[in-house]
């Protein structure tokens, strides 16, 4: 089983950045994809950005050109850089990792940190 902790949230003004790290911990898998996800009040979760295991990113339309998620593979590490942050950015966001063996598949989510976007 895989064990996430992500750190990196808090408060920010518009314009400003954060870096949000999800640390992966465990033993007996290959970890796939990792990826960012995020859950405004009231809305539903949706997804920010994903990584291969050979680094090739995804991006939503509303983070491109913004966001950037990146791994340390050594570490078992995803990060995500967020620069020019908009007050619509405010949200929760978790960690997800897609791992497993030859023959099996899981997922995991992290505990969630929290972006606020505000003046």
């Amino acid at each position: 089983q895989v064990q996430l902790v992500e750190s990196g949230g808090g408060l920010v003004q518009p314009g400003g950045s954060l870096r949000l790290s999800c640390a992966a911990s465990g033993s007996g898998f290959s970890i796939n994809v990792m990826g960012w996800y995020r859950q405004a009040p009231g809305k539903q979760r949706e997804l920010v950005a994903t990584i291969t295991s050979d680094s090739r990113p995804t991006y939503a339309d509303s983070v491109k050109g913004r966001f950037t998620i990146s791994r340390e593979n050594a570490k078992n590490t995803v990060y995500l850089q967020m620069n020019s942050l908009k007050p619509e950015d405010t949200a929760v966001y978790y960690c997800n990792v897609d791992y497993g063996g030859r023959w099996w598949r899981k997922e995991s989510w992290g505990q969630g940190t929290q972006v606020t976007v505000s003046a």
